[in-house]
């Protein structure tokens, strides 16, 4: 009997030994610091070469890299949000190939479409959504859809920030799904490259190569705070020709399917109302049209119908699923 509980203490002991020497791991292993730097200065000359060296290249750069030696907690996290920062990364990237060398840009059919469907009679004259609410528009209109536009980054980012918190597993899959999303919408960018509604008010329906981003209505946000929020982020646009779909309008749909089995009602009406504001918002500031952010909604509910019935019961997927979060679950 004491012999026997000799051997199970044992086997405790070693088993706790091996617990303490795995959580003593130095956070700076060979292998961690090679991968990293050689992954770094790969990024940054590849960056450099495709579109550029900018500062926010660097900022990225420090930021993985502090998360990554920072704690192991800081690394599981930022190995979790890795699928973010890649495709940031390949947005970024796709100045270097401007959807509109490869296919004719779509600019007056889709408005005469848009304005075929969803027209409003106003007068003797017909008009898009765009139109009508450019005329009609409201300081506290302005300010309530700015907030809600300020949201589409935030919030999914947010989210992934209490999965993280809750359940890593699902973190992986929302995050997953979040990027599975935006390369069906960069399909259809490069394959139906399309004008936004502020384009047409400004340049009417001549195509213009390099047009830079343009605030359109949120810049009656900016003037009512005195400040330069959005200029400063629509400065920085990969593409003006890539109206359609309206990613915006997938995000915040990918946090509310998501948030039906993590969190309360409160917070799911909370997301709802989020993703609904979003919609208008990004028709009431002329940078949709409703055909966008229908083609937004079709491309969220499509991506994650096949992430969620084919892609993850698929074996090779689920096992590469299973080794990332090998390494964030801790």
């Amino acid at each position: 009997m004491g012999s026997g509980v000799r051997i199970r203490f044992s086997s405790k002991r070693r088993t706790s030994i091996r617990e303490v020497e795995t959580n003593n791991k130095t956070l700076f292993g060979r292998k961690d610091i090679i991968f990293t730097t050689l992954a770094s200065i790969a990024y940054l000359l590849l960056s450099a070469l495709l579109v550029g060296f900018k500062t926010d290249q660097v900022w990225l750069i420090a930021i993985f890299n502090g998360c990554y030696y920072g704690s192991w907690i800081s690394r599981r996290f930022i190995i979790g949000f890795s699928i973010f920062l890649v495709y940031w990364i390949i947005f970024d990237y796709m100045k270097a190939a401007p959807n509109y060398m490869f296919f004719k840009v779509h600019i007056a059919d889709i408005y005469e479409f848009e304005k075929h469907l969803f027209g409003i009679h106003e007068g003797a004259k017909i008009l898009t959504p765009n139109e009508y609410w450019l005329t009609h528009s409201q300081s506290w209109i302005d300010v309530m859809t700015g907030i809600f536009y300020l949201c589409w980054v935030p919030v999914p980012l947010m989210f992934a920030v209490y999965l993280f918190t809750t359940d890593r597993l699902a973190l992986l899959h929302f995050a997953a799904t979040f990027f599975f999303v935006n390369l069906l919408g960069f399909v259809i960018y490069y394959t139906f490259p399309a004008a936004p509604p502020w384009y047409v008010q400004i340049h009417g329906f001549e195509f213009i190569p390099n047009t830079p981003g343009n605030t359109a209505g949120l810049a009656r946000f900016d003037a009512y705070f005195h400040a330069n929020i959005f200029h400063s982020i629509y400065s920085k646009g990969s593409n003006v020709f890539a109206a359609m779909p309206s990613l915006h309008s997938a995000y915040p749909l990918i946090v509310l399917y998501y948030s039906r089995h993590h969190v309360n009602r409160f917070f799911q009406l909370v997301f709802a109302t989020v993703t609904v504001g979003i919609w208008f918002a990004a028709v009431y500031l002329s940078h949709h049209y409703v055909v966008d952010v229908i083609a937004g909604i079709t491309t969220a509910t499509v991506g994650i119908f096949i992430y969620r019935k084919f892609l993850m019961k698929a074996k090779f997927y689920d096992r590469g699923i299973q080794w990332l979060y090998s390494f964030v679950r801790g």
